[in-house]
Parts: structure tokens; C-alpha cells; sequence
């Protein structure tokens, strides 16, 4: 019965830790507004960076990178198993894009998802970094080329012989994050320009 009781606390403490939304308070406080009535109506540093400028998209993406920092780095040195701490880091992100106490209207969960694989494995956000940094120098396409070197992660992780388990979870974190971008993908489909 108490087998996993570590992990599952864990992983709903990572779900609310999600949703602790960084831009929607950050935007309360400077404008007294909601950030879900204006952009794009997210609650991620880059339409928080649309209404606030760039120290406010600084602050919301580090503010997010840092709960995914958070949730990885706990569940690594709480010694969770290998599914404990994907699932930890699952939960965080799934808690950024669909939180709770906004009623499941978040961000789309990048940069927590960024901050959580730092801690996990550094090497592999250098690498899926470098792609970004190339694709962007080619297309010119701020979104399509995070969303493209994102989407390589599994790919990556798979080469740099990390174990099944994280290739398994990358799979999955990086079909919550194109969900999460569907509209974003869309118009890039239609108009070739984001």
C-alpha cells in the first residue's frame, strides 16, 4: 500500500507547483489585468513578454523554467524511480499549461519543461539548444524552430544513450507541448510566418 506513496505525493505537488503561473501574476501586479484577456491569452513569458516588454518575458520564463528546475531536482534527490521523476516532470508541465486555479487556462509549458530537463540532463538541453539556435538562423521562425528542436528531444535523448524510460517521457512531454502550441502550429501552416 505505501509503495509509490513518495512518488504520488510527489507528482501532485508537481501539478500544483505547475500551476503557480508566473506572467498571470506578474501581469496582475504591473497592470492590474488578466493575461488571458490579452495577446495570445496565455499565461507564458512570451505573451507576457507582448504586454510587459522583455524584463517581462525574463522574468515569467524564469520564473517557470525555475518550477520545472524545482520539481526535477526534488524528485532526483528524493531518489524517486525512473517513472517518479518523469511523471514529476509531466505533472509540472501539464500543471503550466492546464492549471487548476485558472481554470485550466495556462501557458503552453516550454520553459518549465526547459528548466526541468536542465536538472534531469543538461546535455541534452545543450544539444536540442544548438538545434534551435541553427533552425532559428535558417528560418528566421522564432516559434517553429523551439518547437522543432523541442520535438528532436526524444531523438536526442535516444542517441546520447539515456535510459528508455526518459526517452519514453520526452515522447510524451513533447506531445503535451504540441498540443499545447496547436493554434500556434496552425498558423504557421497557414501562414508560413511564425
Amino acid at each position: 500500500m505505501t509503495l509509490y506513496v513518495k512518488e504520488v505525493i510527489v507528482i501532485i505537488l508537481s501539478y500544483l507547483l505547475g500551476g503557480f503561473s508566473t506572467g498571470y501574476f506578474l501581469v496582475r501586479f504591473f497592470k492590474g489585468e488578466d493575461v488571458r484577456n490579452l495577446g495570445s491569452r496565455a499565461v507564458g513569458a512570451t505573451n507576457v513578454g507582448r504586454v510587459l516588454g522583455k524584463k517581462g518575458f525574463l522574468i515569467t520564463f524564469l520564473g517557470d523554467a525555475l518550477k520545472g528546475m524545482i520539481v526535477s531536482g526534488s524528485a532526483l534527490y528524493l531518489n524517486l524511480n525512473p517513472w517518479g521523476v518523469v511523471l514529476a516532470i509531466l505533472a509540472v508541465v501539464v500543471g503550466h499549461i492546464l492549471p487548476l486555479q485558472l481554470d485550466f487556462r495556462g501557458g503552453k509549458g516550454i520553459a518549465t519543461a526547459v528548466g526541468a530537463l536542465l536538472i534531469l540532463d543538461y546535455k541534452l538541453i545543450l544539444v536540442v539548444s544548438l538545434f534551435f539556435v541553427i533552425t532559428i538562423a535558417i528560418t528566421r521562425l522564432y516559434t517553429f524552430s523551439g518547437l522543432f528542436a523541442f520535438a528532436l528531444s526524444p531523438v536526442v535523448a535516444f542517441i546520447l544513450g539515456r535510459p528508455q524510460t526518459h526517452v519514453n517521457g520526452l515522447v510524451i512531454l513533447v506531445v503535451f507541448i504540441l498540443i499545447a502550441h496547436r493554434k500556434n502550429i496552425r498558423e504557421l501552416l497557414i501562414n508560413n510566418t511564425y
